[in-house]
C-alpha cells in the first residue's frame, strides 16, 4: 500500500536531527583528543608561544563541546529542513512510501 508523506512536523524533525548529531559528536570525542595529547607531546615553541597547558585545556574544552554544539546544529537545520519540505510538499506533493 502506497501513501504520501505530505507534511512532516519540524519541532520534531529537529528533535530527531538535533539528537542524531550529537550522538555523531559523541563518537568524534575519542577523535578530537588526538591533537591534545600529540600537543602534550611537543615541545614548547618558545617564550612568545600560548602556554601548552592552556592549548591543551582549550583542545579538550572543545572536544567535551562538539557533541552540544553537533546537536544544536543539527536541531536548527532539522528545524530548516522541516519547514523546507512542508513548502515544497505543497506545491510536489510529498514522498510515496509503501507501506504493509
Amino acid at each position: 500500500m502506497k501513501r504520501t508523506l505530505k507534511s512532516i512536523e519540524p519541532i520534531s524533525l529537529a528533535k530527531i536531527s538535533g539528537l542524531g548529531y550529537a550522538a555523531m559528536g559523541l563518537l568524534l570525542i575519542p577523535f578530537m583528543f588526538i591533537g591534545p595529547f600529540l600537543m602534550a607531546l611537543a615541545p614548547e615553541n618558545g617564550e612568545d608561544a600560548m602556554p601548552k597547558g592552556l592549548m591543551i585545556a582549550l583542545a579538550v574544552g572543545f572536544a567535551l563541546a562538539m557533541p552540544i554544539i553537533y546537536g544544536a546544529i543539527g536541531f536548527i537545520f532539522g528545524l530548516i529542513s522541516g519547514f523546507v519540505y512542508n513548502l515544497i510538499a505543497k506545491w510536489i506533493g510529498g514522498i510515496e512510501v509503501d507501506v504493509e
